[in-house]
């Protein structure tokens, strides 16, 4: 049965219809579940939120997010997206957030930019600003994390063929040498190799691939590495669990930033441990364990784990009375 599941070629179309993505539609989503949990906080308990501006924070979330999230990408790891520019739209590389490339870390200093203008402009407490927007995030990741692995992007290193939820991601010929790319279109038919050549061989397999196409999938199979799907393993780890240990700890009620420096605590957690499966980009590959053996994702979340303790402290010392979660109060 491993063996069977070890075989799985990533098939999965990017597109969920038309011109859009599965990538897109996970972030509307988020943005949807973000707005219903914060308006029923509001509702539940005691926040000075008023329920008219749950909108306005989600929409300062929004845009906190995406460009935190892309700047902190274009910074920590692809910064040639800012001299990259094409002919079609979006024209600018760093403006191209539908094709992928988000930095989680880069969206946290995002968001809590955002957070933080919006409670200086409503004259609210910062440190619950903070809590309501941190604990709908690790469901908005969770999702991230799922078109990921849609995408076939961010994928795991490489696994014993027979682990059973072992996944093979043609996406990785992107990285690989023109040799082993000719050596792959010698096992394909003639006037196939032909097509690839013409429409570009990568991009061209990794289509047939996408629609069902068997006999391509049998072919570029035996050259793919079986790997981990990190993707995945973000998903319910850096999402559900951090979700889970939110909503319990946001039981009973908390004082204000207590429940966003646990959040930046679980989240650092979980990424630490899930960078051992995670593939590094192959264009700061070289760059990883260069220093103590620790990834540069390790290193952002050590960060962000102290700044979270140090909210959480700050939070749990304030002379504040506390404020009340999910829970309805009665």
């Amino acid at each position: 049965m491993a063996t069977t599941l070890a075989l799985y070629v990533h098939d999965m179309d990017p597109f969920a219809f038309g011109p859009i993505r599965w990538y897109g539609l996970s972030y509307a989503l988020g943005f949807l579940i973000a707005f219903m949990i914060i308006k029923q906080i509001v509702h539940a308990g005691n926040s000075p939120l008023k329920p008219a501006l749950a909108g306005d924070l989600v929409f300062a979330m929004v845009i906190g997010i995406l460009l935190g999230g892309r700047l902190g990408y274009a910074v920590l790891y692809k910064p040639s997206l800012f001299i990259e520019f094409r002919a079609g739209f979006p024209f600018w590389d760093l403006f191209a957030i539908h094709e992928g490339g988000m930095s989680s870390h880069g969206g946290f200093v995002g968001i809590v930019v955002a957070a933080l203008c919006f409670a200086r402009r409503h004259k609210l407490d910062m440190l619950h600003v903070l809590d309501l927007v941190s604990f709908p995030i690790p469901l908005g990741l969770c999702l991230g994390r799922i078109a990921n692995f849609i995408n076939g992007e961010l994928y795991g290193r490489a696994c014993a063929e027979t682990f059973a939820l072992a996944v093979k991601f043609p996406q990785e010929m992107f990285v690989w040498s023109s040799d082993k790319i000719n050596a792959l279109l010698l096992t394909l038919p003639a006037q196939a190799t032909t097509t690839a050549l013409q429409s570009g061989p990568v991009s061209w397999i990794i289509r047939k691939i996408q629609s069902g196409d068997q006999q391509v999938i049998n072919a570029v199979s035996p050259f793919l590495t079986p790997r981990h799907p990190s993707q995945l393993y973000q998903a319910f780890l850096e999402g559900l669990c951090v979700f889970l240990v939110l909503m319990i700890a946001w039981i009973r009620p908390q004082k204000p930033g207590v429940i966003f420096g646990i959040c930046c605590a679980a989240y650092s957690l979980a990424r630490i441990a899930v960078e051992f499966f995670r593939q590094p980009d192959e264009h700061i590959a070289h760059l990883e364990y260069s220093f103590l053996k620790i990834t540069r994702g390790q290193w952002l979340s050590g960060l962000l784990l102290l700044a979270g303790v140090t909210v959480w402290i700050i939070g749990a010392r304030k002379n504040a009375g506390t404020i009340s979660g999910w829970r309805p109060q009665h």
